[in-house]
């Protein structure tokens, strides 16, 4: 299977695939249509405490990994169906809406699903 990571705000594509955003948070000012997400995971993105610390500081970005992996760990149930859902799919992209492209959730969920 084949995953790739892209913002929300990018424009949808045909080699996209099942799309999927994994944001707690809808994307500010994005609307369904544009989006075009097939599959909301709310229930794997980071906590509001979480997310509300990490603040997209990249100083912070090792310790966010190790503590959004922990609440991963304690949500195995989800992160298992997930990971069922997904692997149906020949392509996936996993969406999200920071700005940064390289420090955000859907980096450190695609590092932590790979180590599983």
């Amino acid at each position: 299977m084949d995953i790739k990571i892209k913002r929300a705000y990018d424009d949808a594509q045909d080699s996209d695939g099942f799309r999927v955003l994994v944001d707690a948070l809808w994307p500010r000012g994005l609307s369904k249509e544009r989006a075009k997400i097939d599959y909301w995971a709310r229930n794997i993105a980071p906590s509001d405490e979480l997310r509300k610390w990490f603040n997209h500081e990249p100083n912070k970005w090792d310790e966010f990994k190790a503590r959004y992996w922990k609440e991963l760990d304690a949500k195995q149930g989800d992160v298992k169906e997930f990971i069922m859902m997904i692997n149906e799919e020949d392509r996936v992209t996993l969406l999200f809406s920071a700005s940064d492209r390289e420090r955000n959730n859907a980096v450190a969920l695609l590092e932590y699903i790979r180590k599983l």
